[in-house]
């Protein structure tokens, strides 16, 4: 794949030049990032801002079949194929879908995107994390998110709100999915600029407001307008 510059305008805030940010929530399975990812482009639909939201694995026709496979609870896959698959389906969401969405100006909010490969194969697998974030950055040719909300539970809690059956990635056992959770407390750590955590505890509610405060924040910084001035 031949990476073309995404040609986005950079911030002008003596012009308010608008630049469509990408932002990701990510945390381990029952946190609520669906369910809150869908709530804030519902948000900024209701305030006239265009905003779509993707799934990582997934969103495309080649990314919804790969994600059959990786959450098919009766495919047996090998570690390193298994971070390749998220990898090619994240190539094709972010060719077919983020980078041209971006470039028209319209918000993009990911249900995860590579720190979940860092973390679910890499600080949980035992494969080697940068290993995964250099072939990440190849395979979107280095579109990365402005910035990913980590939503945090204990891993106790998280199984209890998922209320569903677990698919392949989910039934993995206790001491897996604690790994998980420490791999995107550590990343944030090292990255507090890019990666920020969110106490995923209260009512979806409450956790919904918080987001839309630092969404809010950031698009006003690219040059957002909200239309009664207030988001």
């Amino acid at each position: 794949m031949v990476c073309s510059p995404l040609n986005i305008p950079q911030p002008n805030h003596s012009a308010m030049t608008t630049h469509a940010p990408f932002i990701v929530l990510d945390g381990i399975d029952g946190t609520g990032k669906s369910t809150q990812s869908r709530m804030l482009v519902d948000w900024l639909h209701d305030r006239g801002i265009a905003a779509i939201r993707t799934s990582d694995p997934g969103s495309t026709p080649v990314g919804d079949k790969l994600r059959a496979i990786l959450l098919d609870a009766n495919s047996e896959i090998s570690l390193r194929a298994e971070a390749m698959l998220f990898m090619a389906s994240r190539a094709e969401l972010v060719e077919k879908i983020i980078r041209p969405t971006l470039a028209n100006g319209i918000v993009v909010i990911s249900d995860r995107f590579t720190l979940a490969n860092v973390v679910y194969q890499g600080h949980a697998g035992g494969l080697d994390a940068e290993d995964l974030w250099r072939i990440g950055h190849f395979v979107t040719c280095g579109v990365e998110p402005d910035i990913t909300y980590v939503l945090d539970l204990p891993v106790e809690q998280a199984e209890v709100r998922r209320g569903r059956a677990a698919d392949r990635m989910e039934a993995r056992d206790y001491a897996f999915r604690e790994r998980v959770r420490e791999g995107f407390l550590y990343e944030a750590r090292l990255q507090p600029e890019k990666i920020q955590i969110f106490d995923a505890s209260g009512s979806v509610d409450a956790l919904q407001q918080r987001l839309r405060e630092r969404v809010a924040g950031l698009l006003r910084h690219r040059g957002f307008r909200f239309p009664d001035g207030k988001p």
